[in-house]
C-alpha cells in the first residue's frame, strides 16, 4: 500500500476511536474502528467476510461486566492475574472502574482474572502486542505491577531482572505516550533501600539496593521520573512491603511459594516435616529477620487512593506502602502457630543472599497526603485469610 493511500485512509478513519493501529512511514500514526472495518476500507470486504479473514488481538471477556462497572475510569492492570495484581484489579472493579488485565501468566494465574475484567494475554517486551492492547482501549491510567519480584532468583539472573523489570516499563511507558495516556501507578518495593538505612525507612531514606530485584525496581522508578518530568506523565511509585494475606473468599491463588507465610502454612498443614529460618544472625532483636508486613487487601486500597490522588496532582510521588510495625520470622512462626493452633517445627539454616536484617516502613506520607490506613494487616487477620487461601488451591 503507497503512503498516498495510506493518507486517504488515515484521513477518513481519523475521526473514528478504538481498534487497530496503522502505521505511517513506521511510525504509529492513527487508529480505526475496528479490524473489521480496517479490512473492508483497505480490501474493500464487506465488513461481516473480513471478519473471519482479520487477526484480532488475543482478548478474552471474563464475562459481562456488572452495572457497576461500565462507569468509571478505564483502567489497565499489568500483571492482573498475580498476587496483587488480582486484588487490586478486584478492587476497581468494585469501585465502579472498567478494567483490563495484562499479563504473560509466567507466574500469573489466569484464574486470578476477575470476573468482569477483559483479560490480554501477552508480554510488555512485545511492543506491538502492547500497541494493540491500547489501541484497543482508551484508558485514562495504568496500574503497573507486572514484574519479576524473587530476591535470591535476581541474585543468579540479574539480567533478566533487569530486562523485564526496568526495560519492560521503559516500553511499557513508550506505548503510553504515543496514546496519550499520562497516567501510572507503579508496584516497587521497599528492597531498593539501604539495608543499613535503619527503621523506620522513609521515603527520603537512602537508597541502596542489596539485590538486583531491588536494583532493576530502583531504575524503573527513574525511567518513571524522568518520563514524568519531560513528557508530562503524572506516576505514583509505591514502594511495598510485605504483602501478605488474601480476600476474605480465598479464591485467588498464590503465584509465589517462596515468601515466608506459605511456606509456614506448608508446615502447619503437614506438607512438610519442617520450616527452614534463613538465617539467626541477623542484627535484630531474636537475630532472624524482621519485615514490614501489609495486607494485600489495604495494597489494594492503597492504589485506589492513588488513582484518586493522580485525578487531582500532577508529578512524581512516592509512597511507602507498610504499617509501621515489624515482625521477626520467629514471631511470625509462633504467630501462625498461635492462630491455627498448630505445631511448626523449624531448623536454622544459612543466610539467604541479598536479604536485609531489618525493613519497617515509615507510612506517614501515605497517610497524610492518600488517606491510607491499613484496616486488615493485623496478625490475626494476615495468617486467617492465608490459611484459607491455603487450604482452598
Amino acid at each position: 500500500m503507497d503512503n498516498q493511500y495510506l493518507q486517504e485512509l488515515i484521513s477518513e478513519a481519523r475521526q473514528r476511536d478504538g481498534g487497530l493501529i496503522l502505521n505511517l512511514d513506521n511510525k504509529p500514526a492513527v487508529v480505526v474502528l475496528t479490524i473489521d472495518k480496517y479490512n473492508a476500507l483497505v480490501g474493500g470486504l464487506p465488513a461481516e467476510e473480513s471478519v473471519s479473514k482479520a487477526a484480532a488481538p488475543q482478548v478474552e471477556q471474563i464475562s459481562p461486566a456488572s452495572p457497576a462497572a461500565t462507569q468509571g475510569k478505564k483502567i489497565l492492570v499489568t500483571g492482573g492475574a498475580g498476587y496483587i495484581g488480582s486484588h487490586v484489579a478486584r478492587k476497581l472493579l468494585a469501585s465502579g472502574h472498567q478494567v483490563a488485565v495484562l499479563d504473560n501468566l509466567s507466574t500469573g494465574k489466569r484464574e486470578n482474572v476477575p470476573s468482569g475484567a477483559v483479560f490480554y494475554e501477552g508480554d510488555l517486551a512485545d511492543m506491538n502486542f502492547v500497541r494493540d492492547v491500547f489501541a484497543s482501549n482508551q484508558f485514562e491510567a495504568v496500574m503497573h505491577l507486572a514484574a519479576s519480584i524473587e530476591v535470591e532468583e535476581s541474585v543468579r539472573q540479574p539480567e533478566r531482572y533487569l530486562e523485564n523489570n526496568a526495560i519492560n516499563t521503559s516500553k511499557l511507558l513508550s506505548v503510553m505516550h504515543e496514546f496519550g495516556v499520562k497516567k501510572i501507578v507503579f508496584s516497587s518495593t521497599c528492597a531498593l533501600y539501604d539495608p543499613a538505612g535503619g527503621r523506620p525507612l522513609s521515603e527520603e531514606s537512602p537508597v541502596s539496593p542489596g539485590n538486583p530485584y531491588g536494583h532493576s525496581k530502583f531504575v524503573a522508578e527513574k525511567i518513571i521520573e524522568y518520563h514524568s518530568k519531560y513528557s508530562g506523565v503524572a506516576a505514583i511509585v509505591f514502594r511495598y512491603f510485605n504483602a501478605c494475606g488474601c480476600d476474605f473468599d480465598g479464591l485467588i491463588k498464590p503465584t509465589h511459594a517462596s515468601h515466608l507465610i506459605p511456606n509456614i502454612l506448608e508446615v502447619a498443614n503437614g506438607d512438610k516435616a519442617q520450616i527452614q529460618v534463613n538465617g539467626n544472625d541477623y542484627a535484630t532483636p531474636d537475630g532472624t529477620c524482621v519485615r514490614d508486613f501489609v495486607h494485600v487487601l489495604d495494597i489494594a486500597q492503597a492504589h485506589e487512593l492513588g488513582l484518586k490522588f493522580l485525578s487531582q496532582s500532577a508529578g512524581f510521588e512516592v509512597f511507602n506502602i507498610g504499617t509501621g510495625r515489624g515482625y521477626s520470622v520467629l514471631e511470625m512462626i509462633n504467630a501462625t502457630a498461635e492462630v491455627l493452633n498448630r505445631m511448626i517445627p523449624m531448623e536454622i539454616g544459612v543466610r539467604r543472599a541479598g536479604d536485609a536484617d531489618l525493613l519497617i516502613a515509615d507510612p506517614r506520607k501515605a497517610k497524610t497526603l492518600l488517606g491510607f490506613e491499613p484496616t486488615h494487616s493485623n496478625l490475626q487477620t494476615i495468617i486467617e485469610t492465608a490459611w484459607k487461601q491455603f487450604k482452598q488451591n
